[in-house]
């Protein structure tokens, strides 16, 4: 339970003055719904400006302040602006300008002869000087000059700098004085400020120490956290699993396994032969075989006399996984069931009868296969696939729901598998509580895939190609970044393209995106998978779990938008086949440096774990790569370059920690003990201290 001395920092927003009904919805766009929230929405950047008693001191492209005086009003005609010319103590005159709705503000603040404080950035306008919308207008000195530094924050619609800054103050002052839980001696030689203070100065300025021990912070209770998750999994029972061998044996493999493919499949056989329950991560790039591994592992289970799960994000995913299983077990005999949230009646009846008796031996599906109805006999391992969709707390979860009629409350196995390659810096941090296995070979006979960057200018070009493409009786997909078009964004929208290429392909082209009804979306790609289709229209729903030989082109519409990772993701929807196969990365006309890096680095390598260490340099402090930022990473305040070179240093601090709390019984005691709990709170770390004794 949260102590009451941070139930200050998890008030609503609504409670703090000002916010209403109107205002929450904006707010929550920003995930900002509780007071802690205003606190750690830190400012992007300042605006410095600087104080001069007239016009001839600045110059012109500089944030300034300064007083003048106005003079005269004009009102323009039309939808001209409101300017108001205005003079300084030594006589030079200014524009002030304000368009819209704006300009009646302006006449009320700036009376004819009364001298105000205005701070905003001097241009020159002709041969006149002058402010375009002022950032703000004070009667007196003191006021503007306290602008001198302004933050400036993330906005969305219907949200101000000056309505954030006020709420952010708001809740700065709500926080409590907390007890210091980092190591007084690397407090001291990094010289860090106390947290309260940290919080505040990073609000005020440019203030380096402040923001690095405010990421510091997060990194050490996500190292905490983790490690207390490994080390109550460890004291867990789980069941031990041998296999004789005699399923495995009848698997009807695509290819010979790869060294990589075996050594993660000894390295996970050997994890589950033990009593504590194996938590282990298997990161494969795409197409490298992970699914081999994850049955392979299933089958030790089976063989063993127990059951395995499958679990995946969507239905797409889960029901390509039940096809690919049941397809290279064919001659096992082993029994496979796909159970998902759309499974009703005596369908639904029958699969959780059959897990309940044993008869199902492994079952594939979305989160319906842990929901409280669904029981086991006996469930000894869980995969959990595209494990970078799922948290923490949601794998202690399944580890719960994995008790077992026959073994009562055995904790089963985790594999849990990623087919987005992270760099090793990142890997700490996001899956510290894990055990890695790499597949870092492909399977023997995988051609490259033919990388080419082609401007958006050349659609017909591009058009054409595929109209060739088709006519060889191969399919292609075509990728966009968004489901329909945007009035305020001119990403290429998938509806939009689906109908383009309708008018020329016909009923050979489908649809798939998010929003679509998981009907119509099944339809689609079972039109697509079974060759009745020719061309699939998507975003990036189909980044993982589409599985379709014969699609051997892959157009991807404005790819200077998306990341690294998801580029590379998108490009191994091909390339599964025998046939050559080809991506086509169309881009936009204006290309930023990094745009070219990222698409240049595509068209030279395939490797997915080089390409991740690549993104990681290229982002540097956290750069948005396209529609998201690509590597996701569990963390709101630290950045990309803080976890390179603070993470360590908070593992080691971290793992002191746990070390001094099992020798004096398995709690966090003492001052530094105690503080360390409310870190954990303080970051919603919470499952971590409910791991603890007494915690």
């Amino acid at each position: 339970m949260r102590p009451d001395r941070l139930n200050p920092l998890f008030i609503e927003a609504s409670a703090l003055k000002g916010v209403g009904p109107n205002l929450a919805r904006p707010l929550e766009r920003l995930g900002l719904t509780r007071v802690k929230d205003f606190a750690y929405h830190l400012p992007d950047r300042f605006v410095q400006r600087r104080a001069v008693t007239n016009l001839d001191e600045a110059s012109v492209g500089e944030n300034i302040v300064v007083a003048l005086t106005p003079i005269e009003h004009r009102a323009s005609s039309g939808r001209g602006p409101f300017r108001v010319l205005a003079s300084d103590a030594a006589g030079n005159v200014c524009t002030l300008a304000w368009f819209g709705r704006a300009s009646y503000t302006a006449r009320k603040q700036l009376p004819l002869g009364e001298t105000r404080w205005i701070a905003g950035r001097l241009d020159q306008f002709g041969q006149m000087l002058q402010i375009v919308h002022p950032d703000h207008v004070a009667e007196e000195g003191g006021a503007a000059l306290g602008t001198l530094c302004e933050p400036v924050y993330p906005l969305s619609e219907g949200l101000t700098q000056g309505r954030i800054a006020a709420l952010v103050q708001q809740a700065l002052g709500l926080m409590p004085e907390l007890p210091e839980w980092i190591e007084p001696g690397l407090l001291g030689k990094m010289q860090w400020p106390a947290w309260r203070e940290a919080l505040a100065e990073a609000h005020k300025g440019e203030h380096a120490p402040a923001r690095e021990r405010l990421a510091y912070d997060e990194l050490l209770a996500n190292s905490l956290a983790l490690m207390l998750v490994r080390n109550a999994n460890r004291a867990k029972t789980g069941t031990p699993l041998h296999g004789d061998g005699h399923l495995r044996t009848k698997l009807n493999l695509p290819f010979a396994l790869t060294g990589a493919q075996r050594r993660s499949i000894a390295e996970i056989e050997a994890d589950i032969a033990q009593a504590s329950p194996m938590l282990r991560l298997l990161q494969g790039d795409v197409g490298s075989g992970k699914t081999v591994v994850a049955l392979e592992a299933m089958l030790v289970a089976v063989e063993a006399g127990a059951q395995a799960a499958l679990l995946a994000p969507t239905e797409i995913l889960a029901r390509q996984h039940y096809d690919t299983l049941r397809r290279m077990a064919s001659a096992t005999g082993v029994s496979i069931a796909l159970l998902t949230g759309r499974d009703k009646g005596r369908a639904r009846e029958a699969i959780l009868m059959g897990l309940l008796d044993g008869s199902i031996q492994l079952v594939v599906g979305t989160h319906a296969i842990f929901q409280d109805a669904v029981a086991y006999r006996n469930l000894a391992l869980v995969v959990i696939d595209e494990q970078h969709r799922f948290g923490v707390g949601q794998r202690l979860m399944l580890s719960q729901k994995g008790q077992t009629a026959q073994n009562g409350r055995r904790t089963p196995h985790c594999l849990a598998m990623t087919a987005t390659p992270i760099p090793r810096t990142l890997t700490l941090a996001q899956y510290g509580e894990m055990d890695v296995s790499r597949l870092d070979e492909l399977p023997p006979g995988r051609q490259a895939i033919d990388t080419r960057v082609v401007a958006v200018e050349r659609m017909d070009d591009v058009v054409g190609a595929l109209a060739r493409h088709l006519e060889s009786g191969q399919q292609a997909y075509w990728v966009c970044p968004m489901v329909r078009e945007s009035e305020v964004d001119d990403l290429a929208a998938a509806e939009a393209r689906y109908e383009a290429l309708r008018l020329r392909f016909g009923e050979q082209v489908v649809l798939v995106h998010g929003q679509l009804r998981p009907e119509a979306k099944d339809a689609a790609m079972e039109r697509f998978a079974a060759g009745q289709a020719q061309i699939l229209v998507a975003t990036t729903v189909i980044e993982v779990g589409v599985d379709v030989p014969n699609a051997t082109l892959m157009v991807i519409e404005q790819a200077e938008r998306f990341g690294l990772a998801q580029l590379h993701q998108l490009r191994g929807r091909v390339g599964r086949g025998a046939e050559k196969s080809t991506c086509l990365l169309l881009r936009g006309e204006a290309l930023s440096e990094t745009a070219r890096r990222r698409l240049a680095l595509m068209r030279e390598t395939q490797d997915g774990f080089r390409i991740a260490e690549e993104d990681l340099e290229l982002r540097g402090g956290g750069e948005l790569l396209g529609t998201r930022q690509s590597g996701d990473t569990p963390f709101r305040v630290a950045t990309l370059e803080q976890i390179q070179r603070l993470l360590p240093i908070a593992h080691d601090d971290a793992r002191l920690l746990i070390e001094r709390a099992e020798k004096d019984g398995g709690g966090l005691t003492g001052e530094r003990g105690e503080a360390a709990r409310l870190l954990l709170y303080l970051f919603e770390r919470d499952y971590g201290v409910q791991l603890l004794r007494g915690g």
